[in-house]
């Protein structure tokens, strides 16, 4: 009766061993590495959101600031808003990377905000009492940070998003990818330069 109690006693404990001794192999054949490297491209993604929102949250009191020296610039200042408008109400995930036609909306609407800002910071060359505001100074220099913010939020993203993909796909992740972490979807990742979706610096 005693040796058939151990028994039973024996075997959980058998199982936790087996697996301690197990995890070291595990990590060394990359079993962790496809769910590290899909939080830290879900890390990335938060960056990149973060970003696109403080920009976002910077452009009513820029268009404020431009309408009241260049009201009659209408179409310019619409289209900003307008821009704003669907970017930021456009539906983002934690999903949305892994979802071609959400994140390729997500970046068309954010392209297109690019290009909306691109012109109305144009059109500043034909004011020059806008040109020395100090609030549109302030304002045009968060922005110009705020970009530089994307670039190397994108940047990030897209390391991490290849890095994550490659795993997917070659040995010995590919593997696990294939047996044990079958609902995990490669993430997509942007077409654009950075260069593309940045509007152009303006020189005072």
């Amino acid at each position: 009766m005693t040796a058939v109690r151990a028994l039973r006693f024996s075997r959980p404990w058998a199982a936790v061993l087996v697996v301690l001794g197990l995890m070291p192999l595990l990590s060394a054949c990359g079993y962790n590495t496809i769910p590290t490297q899909e939080e830290q491209a879900k890390a990335a993604w938060s960056e990149v959101l973060n970003q696109y929102q403080r920009r976002a949250d910077l452009i009513p009191n820029l268009v404020e600031t431009v309408k009241g020296y260049a009201s009659h610039e209408r179409e310019t200042l619409e289209a900003v808003v307008e821009a704003r408008a669907k970017a930021t109400q456009t539906n983002v995930s934690v999903q949305t990377p892994t979802d071609p036609e959400a994140f390729k909306a997500f970046q068309d609407n954010q392209a297109t905000l690019t290009g909306a800002l691109s012109r109305l910071l144009a059109i500043v060359e034909n004011y020059p009492d806008l040109k020395a505001n100090q609030n549109f100074l302030a304002l045009q220099a968060q922005l110009e940070g705020t970009e530089n913010r994307i670039a190397v939020a994108r940047r990030d993203y897209i390391e991490a998003v290849r890095e994550f993909n490659t795993s997917l796909r070659t040995f010995p992740t590919v593997i696990w990818a294939r047996l044990w972490f079958t609902d995990i979807k490669p993430f997509q990742t942007f077409t654009a330069s950075d260069d593309a979706m940045r509007p152009p610096t303006v020189k005072f």
